[in-house]
């Protein structure tokens, strides 16, 4: 039996590792024309971060995938009628079927490896490699033009020069946030450095001058001013966090959301107390209630990333579970037929459903904790009715 076992166990991997080697070739120029089409990355750029975008591929190529090489395994064993001839010999079927699911026991913890450590490193690299682009051509910019405006961001930059990443005699004006008038600063230099997650740009001036209508002159040696990137980066999504670092931002959110309520329940006895009715129905309250959902928002979508990451990897041990009887009880059928015949309700059920359980999750209508394994449970169910059929027959 172990021999028969190892045997099918080998004739999984390699057939596995030769589908998921093709479809992530495949599925990875997809990938790199998305960060091409968003970013407009040249090249040398798109070498770069061509080896971080083939593991943040894997978490999707590899349930079905995995489907497919059970199909092409398990298909071939039930048309040479090896089953019949195990269970002649009194051999249960289901040690057959432990080998693929050992293996989808083991590839369903890979998944969920690749999406909490492989995909927040991989994104954090590919997202240096599009900051260290923009830095580029924001220099270019600057030594080629010897000026940038941003008027849609607030801010001009005009220099005499620039050397490495030091503006020579920078002239910067800008609109403060929370201001109506522009403020002018002249330098003597300006060192620049991108803060990524912060998405601005922090200049570093020396010897500063600065003009303002409302505020009159002055001078500084060393000034700090933060700028919006000339090119908003998408920001960290929970998908591209670890747990770890969801946690932290959930208990962040839970705080501000018990914050605000503190806050206006303060609020709201003092209006009681003095007998402002209208505070009650003023704009205060509406703005009240649009931080609540705001943080209620942030905190429904990061419970449900912590949920359908542990379902969405679980899925290549459910796979499995229907895929192979299936494919054992298709045995008479090419191994293409018996894959689309099991994937195709899997396509048109299984991830609608999940997409749709998400979707709900991430507003608030439902909780993630049951809805993101709603269809799990459905592949359950149909793998155990197929189960019965292949040990009954």
């Amino acid at each position: 039996m172990r021999l028969l076992q190892r045997s099918i166990l080998f004739d999984l991997i390699r057939v596995f590792a030769l589908l998921l080697s093709a479809l992530t070739v495949m599925l990875v120029f997809v990938g790199v024309l998305q960060q091409v089409t968003a970013h407009g990355l040249g090249p040398e750029q798109v070498l770069e971060i061509l080896p971080y975008i083939v593991p943040s591929m894997l978490p999707f190529t590899i349930p079905a995938t995995l489907l497919l090489a059970v199909s092409v395994v398990y298909g071939r064993l039930g048309g040479d009628q090896e089953l019949t001839a195990a269970k002649a010999a009194g051999i249960n079927p289901m040690s057959l079927l432990l080998p693929a699911l050992i293996l989808g026991v083991v590839l369903s913890g890979c998944s969920f490896a690749l999406t909490d450590r492989t995909i927040p490193w991989a994104m954090r690299n590919i997202q240096n490699s599009i900051a260290r682009q923009m830095e580029s051509i924001f220099l270019e910019t600057l030594r080629s033009h010897h000026a940038i405006a941003e008027r849609d961001r607030g801010y001009s930059i005009s220099v005499k020069g620039v050397r490495g990443k030091t503006l020579v005699e920078p002239i910067l004006q800008y609109l403060p946030r929370g201001r109506t008038e522009s403020v002018t600063l002249q330098a003597d230099e300006a060192q620049l450095q991108f803060d990524l997650e912060g998405q601005q740009i922090i200049l570093r001036l020396v010897n500063c001058h600065f003009e303002s209508s409302g505020h009159g002159t002055g001078y500084v040696a060393r000034k700090s001013i933060p700028v919006p990137l000339p090119q908003k980066l998408t920001g960290a999504r929970p998908r591209h966090l670890s747990i770890e670092d969801i946690h932290v931002r959930r208990n962040e959110s839970s705080e501000r959301i018990a914050d605000t309520r503190d806050h206006h329940d303060i609020e709201t006895a003092m209006a009681l107390t003095l007998g402002d009715f209208g505070w009650l129905r003023g704009p205060d309250s509406s703005e009240y209630q649009t931080l609540l959902q705001i943080d209620q928002n942030e905190l429904a979508k990061l419970n449900t990333e912590v949920h359908s990451r542990f379902a969405m990897s679980a899925s290549c041990f459910f796979f499995v579970l229907l895929g192979a009887p299936f494919a054992v009880s298709q045995a008479r059928r090419q191994f293409l037929t018996s894959f689309f015949l099991c994937f195709l309700p899997i396509l048109l059920v299984y991830y609608p459903l999940g997409m749709l359980m998400m979707n709900l999750s991430k507003s608030g209508t439902v909780d993630p904790t049951w809805a993101m394994w709603i269809s799990n449970a459905l592949l359950l169910g149909a793998a155990c009715m197929v189960m019965r059929n292949v040990l009954k027959h």
